[in-house]
């Protein structure tokens, strides 16, 4: 049977649905939204037309309003404004829908990446046992996190998904109801959420996607690659940070902490509760029906009549489901053993616990943190540490730290951060007693710099009365420095003897976590994936020295620069000099929502992660070894587009520039997460503060998308004046790590719009600045168009340029809005005397428009 190319499925399910449904939501009824849906089409085309004839926003919204509005009425215009967002925040819901709906027709769900393909590949290379042994011994762990980089309320998630199934059965009475529903529904949180809030709205994917994916996968497996035998291997883990990531986030309180571990748990409770029941109507057999019908009973009151307590206990409960199962097996002709066996896997993967929950917090905490501990002992108890403690020698510090004994509690601290910070480690033994080990037991310490900041960790972790803890210190390596000395800090810690045994009582594994945001925005985007995958070659060599298995666990967001895109690719690509037994990611916003939002794409993604590791390591093993020419070009492209960016970072310019002329400070302002846009509570901007997700997406709001391109060009420029460009050349034929690193940039590249702000080219102030950017911009893509031999911008992904093609046409009288709002707002704050209600009213335009910009971009994942 003749299936029609991606780009045909793509237009048909998606493109030709969104026109037919948008239509019909133009000519619903609402007192609202009054003629918007006449008006926006129209406002649209003025857009497109001014942008191609150079207009800046503001001559664009003064032609349409004299036009269109007969009026230059400022109140009139400020009205239609927030109408028009108000109506495109509803369409791109309309069209992240009908993309959902359509994954399954426009992505072929058996095919490359699928675990179908990975089997049959097996089968046809004689490599079966090879891929059992490798799936006895690798994971996916997908780790949740509340990073604020979508911005839809929990209502508004839930019309999506109501939208998605009705569109997908083609149920028009429906999809209107619908329709109609969310342009009554709010899309603006009066209040901020907090940590608890962001748990139970990701809980939702845990409960409803993930958990029977999951098993589905995992079944699959059993069955047709492991022949029916038990795998004992977990496959697939997840991890979760709402609750328990504190990392310049104040709101996360002890309180907090233990409120969503409890959650966790009761959420899959609840999960095996109504699984059970189901399982009650099919399993009506002698023997089976009372033993059914025991666990019903013991999950309910678990679930509903509980304070926390728990009237089971996992192993009661998995030995009861495989009583049930052989007796099934032995008495009863296997009916309903598929169903069975999908439950038993579910208790197998998640437990009593269904995601464990991280702790997270920043070395700078903790190290006023130890100090404020020091302190302590020194007056309750000066044999524990040293009076000179801190004139000490990092190994005289080592020897005092393997030997601290204590019996630390957080209530014996007057200050609020010590004291969370030692209760955060009492939360972690607390949620293992009622969760189980796996409920909380990895500690991440971010902004790593030294082996002393692990070393004083887990000190206090022990001096907790904690001996032995059962919790793994994690290490998070962000700048590019840090990056550059990581296998030197792991070393002191290998070779330390008191680590040595933790390490020993962890089973010699260390799992370390690379952040891709942070050092994007350190190092820019070529030195920052190239320090990342350096550092992996070089820890997984330091590791493999001292007999230690290390894991990776990397901090990557949505877009390109934030080490998003296509994620497996970089995985199928790393080669035999980086371990690769488990790939672990954090997944959030809109890359949940996008990539795991329902169980089509859910099980997609997964699959594609679990091919990718299967790719580097069974099929392609003696592949993807970039060669000593290789690593010398990727070095010298590092270094050249590190120059250029942290010339451009230095230059004077560069902060203003953002503060001014982004929506950087917009951030702050709005109510879509518990964290803070900065680490600091200063007023100033000190760019070490600034988080990663303001950072990007302020550049993304401009349409300039810098730390997915910036320096980029320049490097490969210098191949091109030099004439060694064959050398670049060679490097993207030959290397798929390259050549996905460059697709990724040419994603980044598709997603920008000069013409939005090409009138800054005349600011007195910032139009050199802006000018060096576009600049950059222009030579980025020529080369990169050059490199893959392509004559526009993804044409090898003909659906994914589609998409933003529309997604980019919906929001482009939105980010119109936005600009023409943050010029008046810079003009009524020049004046004499500033009008700070009307400035006070623009500024809500540019927060409105910013949600809207947001969710519509999460293609970029």
């Amino acid at each position: 049977m003749y299936t029609l190319p991606k780009i045909e499925r793509f237009n048909q399910n998606v493109l030709s649905k969104y026109n037919i449904y948008n239509s019909v939501f133009i000519t619903l009824p609402f007192d609202s939204i009054d003629n918007t849906g006449v008006m926006l089409p129209l406002f649209t085309d003025v857009c497109e037309t001014g942008f191609k004839k150079q207009e800046t926003p503001k001559e664009i919204m003064e032609f349409f309003s004299k036009k269109y509005l007969h009026s230059t009425n400022e109140k009139e215009q400020i009205d239609l404004m927030f109408r028009f967002i108000q109506y495109i925040e509803r369409q791109i819901v309309l069209f992240d829908a009908i993309e959902d709906a359509a994954f399954p027709v426009v992505n072929n769900m058996e095919g490359r990446g699928s675990l179908r393909d990975i089997k049959e590949k097996a089968d046809a290379r004689g490599a079966k046992e090879e891929l059992v042994a490798f799936l006895k011994d690798f994971n996916v762990r997908t780790v949740l996190t509340a990073h604020p980089t979508q911005f839809y309320p929990g209502a508004v998630l839930g019309i999506i998904n109501d939208l998605t199934k009705a569109i997908r059965e083609n149920d028009l009475l429906r999809i209107k109801q619908l329709l109609a529903q969310l342009g009554k529904t709010p899309f603006i949180k009066n209040e901020k959420p907090n940590p608890f809030d962001e748990a139970v709205s990701l809980i939702w994917y845990l409960e409803n996607v993930f958990y029977p994916t999951s098993s589905d996968m995992i079944h699959y497996l059993q069955k047709n690659v492991f022949q029916g035998e038990t795998v004992d291997n977990s496959i697939i883990k997840l991890g979760f940070w709402p609750g328990g990531d504190r990392d310049g986030n104040p709101f996360v309180t002890t309180e907090i902490t233990l409120k969503v571990a409890d959650r966790l748990r009761t959420s899959i409770l609840k999960c095996y509760y109504m699984e059970v029941r189901r399982l009650k109507r099919k399993l009506t057999f002698f023997n089976v029906d009372v033993l059914i019908a025991e666990l019903e009973d013991k999950l309910y009151r678990s679930v509903f009549y509980s304070q926390g307590d728990i009237f089971i206990t996992l192993d009661e409960l998995k030995s009861q489901l495989n009583k049930i199962k052989n007796i099934v097996v032995e008495q009863h002709e296997s009916l309903y053993l598929d169903e069975l066996e999908s439950l038993i896997i579910n208790v197998n993967l998640f437990g009593f616990y269904f995601a464990t929950l991280d702790i997270r917090q920043n070395s700078r905490i903790h190290d006023a943190v130890f100090r404020d501990v020091f302190d302590y002992y020194q007056k309750n108890d000066p044999s524990v540490f040293p009076k000179n403690y801190y004139e000490l020698t990092e190994a005289e510090k080592f020897d005092v730290l393997s030997n601290a004994k204590g019996n630390l509690n957080g209530a014996d601290f007057e200050d609020v951060m010590t004291r969370s910070t030692i209760e955060s480690i009492q939360a972690i033994k607390t949620i293992q007693a009622k969760n189980g080990e796996q409920g909380a037991n990895r500690y991440i310490i971010s902004n790593n710099e030294s082996a002393l900041n692990v070393m004083e960790t887990l000190a206090m972790i022990r001096l907790t009365d904690w001996e032995q803890p059962t919790v793994d210190v994690i290490p998070l390596f962000e700048s590019v420095d840090d990056l550059l000395d990581s296998h030197n800090i792991m070393e002191k810690l290998y070779t330390n003897p008191m680590y040595a045994a933790h390490l020993k009582n962890r089973g010699n594994i260390q799992t370390i976590m690379l952040g891709f945001s942070d050092g994007t925005k350190d190092g820019g985007y070529l030195m920052a994936n190239w320090s990342i995958y350096q550092a992996k070659e070089a820890l997984t060599a330091i590791s493999r020295k001292y007999d230690v298995e290390v894991i990776f666990f990397d901090g990557r967001g949505g877009p390109p620069a934030r080490g998003g895109g296509k994620t497996h690719k970089f995985y199928a690509s790393l080669g035999p000099n980086i371990e690769n037994k488990e790939i672990q990611i954090t997944v959030q916003g809109q890359t949940i929502s996008s990539n795991f939002g329902t169980l089509d794409s859910c099980r997609h993604n997964l699959e594609n992660l679990l091919s990718a590791g299967v790719t580097n390591q069974v099929f392609n093993k003696t592949n993807n070894i970039l060669s000593p020419e290789d690593k010398e070009v990727m070095g010298q492209l590092s270094e050249l587009g590190y120059e250029k960016y942290l010339s451009f970072k230095n230059h004077p310019k560069f902060i203003p520039y953002l503060e001014k002329m982004s929506t950087l400070k917009y951030y702050a302002k709005t109510n879509i997460g518990s964290r803070p846009s900065k680490r600091s509570k200063s007023a100033s901007l000190d760019f070490k503060d600034l988080r990663a997700i303001p950072f990007v997406g302020s550049w993304s709001q401009l349409k300039q998308n810098v730390p997915g391109f910036y320096g980029v060009g320049a490097a490969l420029r210098r191949f091109e004046e030099t004439g060694e460009w064959d050398k670049v050349q060679a490097l993207y034929d030959n290397s798929m790590f390259f050549r996905t690193l460059l697709e990724n940039s040419m994603m980044s590249l598709a997603k920008s719009f000069f013409p939005l702000t090409a009138y800054m080219k005349n600011d007195p102030e910032f139009g050199e600045f802006w000018q060096n950017i576009y600049d950059e911009f222009l030579d980025t893509k020529r080369l990169l168009l050059k490199i893959a031999g392509h004559k526009e911008l993804m044409e090898n992904y003909p659906d994914g340029k589609a998409s933003i093609e529309i997604r980019e046409r919906i929001v482009l009288p939105l980010l119109t809005i936005q600009q023409y709002a943050l010029l008046r707002i810079n003009e009524l704050n020049k004046a004499d005397k500033p009008d700070e209600a009307l400035i006070k009213v623009y500024e809500k335009i540019v927060m409105r428009s910013l949600f809207g910009n947001t969710n519509a971009s999460r293609n970029s994942a």
